[in-house]
């Protein structure tokens, strides 16, 4: 088994994400991820426009598996910041997290959140703490 389908079983387990939201692992990296979602009409909010929550669930999937695949420690996030940029009229979101800064106890990742039309939707911000695996 490759490394992307090993993150996609890992990380299937995250049903709120993958089952109810559709969130999807596309690609995976040293500390990075890039996941999607097929935007439904259940992602719509009573305006037509996709729903901030399904917006920071696609980021938060992005962070949780570049924070922790193949990781030693696990992370957990302690503040998420999202910045909502634009109204998607895209079918199809992406998520990129990248590592800012990993220290000992803490790390820090950038997660943009885009659309199949290149609209920039979201910038969301992750401060992650290091624990013990159990």
């Amino acid at each position: 088994m490759d490394k992307l389908q090993e993150a996609r079983e890992l990380f299937a387990k995250d049903k709120y994400a993958t089952e109810l939201s559709g969130a999807y692992i596309e690609e995976i990296g040293e500390s990075y991820a890039r996941c999607s979602m097929k935007l439904t009409d259940s992602h719509r909010n009573a305006y037509g426009g996709i729903m901030g929550g399904a917006i920071y669930t696609l980021a938060d999937l992005a962070f949780a598996v570049a924070s922790n695949f193949e990781k030693e420690m696990a992370t957990v996030s302690l503040v998420g910041q999202a910045t909502f940029l634009s109204m998607s009229k895209g079918s199809v979101l992406y998520a990129e997290a990248r590592l800012i800064k990993d220290g000992r106890t803490n790390c820090f990742y950038n997660v943009s959140v885009t659309d199949d039309l290149g609209k920039k939707i979201a910038e969301v911000s992750f401060t992650g703490a290091h624990i013990a695996r159990r």
